[in-house]
């Protein structure tokens, strides 16, 4: 509209000459603090002071440097990867004539490098998703509380993810050729432990030292749940874990092969079996499956004490206190059953994980999501505001979302059909496909997150653009107050144009949609073009320039319709 002739003139007449556009106070702020920085902090190097106050935008360019290791290491990998599954099947042919598969039970093999693999690929994934969240303007830099001048971009992640990916294939391609390299072979998975174990503890600043103690200083949070506030990132990282389980589990397997030696001979060649150390019905087994669900259920019983809201809090912990059950009578089912019979806790779990499986599929698409909502419009069976581009995103990831959070239906289905023997290598796919069913979550969580505010970690949901003036201020003061202030700002909605002329004089800039009149929302004002629909005064200038805008949106008006 202000592009038009008539708009220009509007715009150098009323808007060019209005106080808000020629007022400078914001300027001479700035101006003073730039000054301050400069002489009091940086020792008037200027150029220090500015690379301090600026700080970069969301869709910042990357390092050519970043780039180019990034393409480095990622060819590098693919390479590896092609030679170590071209020697993994030299080996298996070899078996027949050799002595060589005998050295090993290949179930072990897959125990000790899956873990580290899971965590490579999420380590990629998230690559992926920050790119999108960055590209489509969902700003996780706020959401996470991130240092906005210093933390990983995309970029980075990509770059781990291929160096850690480069170091696991050689690891398992020396394991695979370690008899012609002289190596113990179970040397070579315990050194891959050891090397992401000094990444991650590496006290110097170096390799991501920033990023690496900000999620050392999480993970405590994490772990001590119920001991500390849970902000955004403590409880999306728990989250993380929940989909990492069985990485979790391998680790866990891989400290007790090692500090046990049970099937491993003393030259640290041979491993004849998994042993106790992988057994289902094994106590700490159980334990180690519990643990992300427990972190998850403490996490919800401290946010209940925080807010004192017991939906949603208490019926998440609910959510996540089914895992408590699953993995108990499966257990219990490991212990008891034969041969011949199934135990009475078979089908108990069987129970037990239809109800888990249904209760965190309806909390993903109707919390967690937000999808479904009553006021989607034109978003059938979405929301009302939407940020990815194309539709289809959403509606595949609720049907994805269904299909992945029954996979233990599908493992037990192949176990049934004659696939025992091959249990490590379906539970690695599905282990697998798991942590992408996470990389898809945190799309739309975060989004949801950012639009809406839904675990309500901010004070505010977003900023109001209602004009305000001095004798709102005992308004704001008590939004402030409020336990909910989220609750209190205007929710947006869709005005549908319709096939009729509408009168401009009715068509409200700001609308008011909350249900309760009463509340302090009802009580903002709600523009008009032509009129303010306020008991308050305004000022002559204010009053002169909405009627000459009314003036010409009528002018405008009648030649369209003319």
């Amino acid at each position: 509209m202000l592009r038009t002739e008539a708009g220009g003139l509007w715009r150098e007449e009323m808007v060019e000459t209005s106080n808000f556009h020629t007022n400078k106070d914001i300027d001479k702020l700035i101006a003073d603090t730039e000054i301050t920085v400069t002489t009091e902090l940086e020792g008037g190097d200027r150029q220090k002071a500015m690379k301090r106050l600026r700080v970069p935008p969301l869709g910042d360019q990357q390092s050519p440097w970043t780039t180019f290791k990034v393409g480095l290491f990622s060819g590098a990998f693919l390479v590896l990867m092609i030679a170590m599954v071209l020697s993994a099947v030299f080996h298996s042919y070899q078996a027949a004539s050799e002595d060589v598969a005998g050295r090993n039970d290949w179930r072990v093999v897959v125990r000790l490098y899956r873990g580290p693999f899971l965590v490579i690929l999420f380590l990629f994934l998230m690559g992926i998703n920050v790119y999108g969240w960055r590209s489509s303007g969902v700003n996780h830099v706020l959401i996470f509380e991130l240092d906005p001048r210093n933390h990983l971009s995309e970029q980075h992640l990509m770059e781990l993810a291929a160096i850690f990916g480069v170091i696991w294939t050689l690891s398992v391609l020396t394991f695979l050729y370690s008899t012609q390299l002289s190596i113990p072979a179970y040397a070579n998975p315990l050194s891959l432990f050891i090397i992401m174990a000094i990444f991650m503890l590496n006290p110097t600043k170096t390799f991501k030292h920033d990023a690496r103690f900000w999620f050392l200083r999480v993970a405590p949070r994490i772990i001590l749940a119920p001991f500390f506030y849970v902000g955004f990132a403590d409880f999306w990282l728990a989250d993380q874990l929940n989909s990492l389980g069985q990485a979790l589990k391998d680790f866990q397997f891989l400290l007790c092969f090692y500090i046990s030696g049970e099937t491993m001979d003393d030259e640290w060649d041979k491993a004849d079996s998994l042993g106790y150390c992988s057994s289902s019905a094994w106590w700490l087994v159980a334990l180690v499956s519990c643990m992300p669900a427990w972190f998850r259920f403490a996490q919800c019983l401290r946010r209940y004490r925080d807010t004192k809201e017991a939906f949603p809090h208490l019926v998440n912990a609910g959510k996540y206190s089914t895992t408590f059950f699953v993995v108990i009578f499966s257990t219990l089912d490991s212990a008891y059953r034969t041969d011949v019979e199934r135990s009475p806790f078979f089908y108990l779990y069987i129970l037990s994980a239809i109800i888990s499986s249904c209760y965190t599929y309806i909390w993903d698409i109707k919390m967690d999501w937000g999808f479904f909502a009553a006021g989607a419009g034109d978003n059938r069976f979405l929301r009302e505001e939407i940020v990815y581009s194309s539709k289809g995103y959403y509606y595949f990831a609720i049907v994805e979302d269904l299909v992945l959070r029954f996979s233990w239906a599908y493992k037990l289905i192949l176990k049934e059909v004659g696939f025992a023997a091959y249990s490590e290598l379906t539970t690695s796919v599905f282990a697998a496909l798991e942590v992408v069913r996470r990389f898809i979550w945190n799309f739309f969580r975060l989004e949801n997150e950012h639009l809406n505010n839904c675990g309500k970690f901010r004070a505010v949901r977003d900023i109001s653009v209602a004009p305000i003036d001095a004798s709102d201020q005992q308004q704001i003061i008590k939004m402030m107050d409020e336990p909910d202030p989220a609750s209190l700002f205007r929710k947006k909605k869709i005005l549908k144009t319709q096939a009729a002329v509408i009168d401009p004089l009715r068509v409200p800039l700001i609308s008011d949609t909350d249900k309760k009149p009463a509340s302090t929302v009802a009580n903002l004002k709600t523009f008009h073009i032509g009129t303010i629909q306020s008991n308050k005064r305004r000022n002559n200038e204010t009053d002169r320039l909405e009627e000459d805008l009314q003036r010409r949106l009528l002018d405008l008006n009648q030649q369209e319709t003319a």
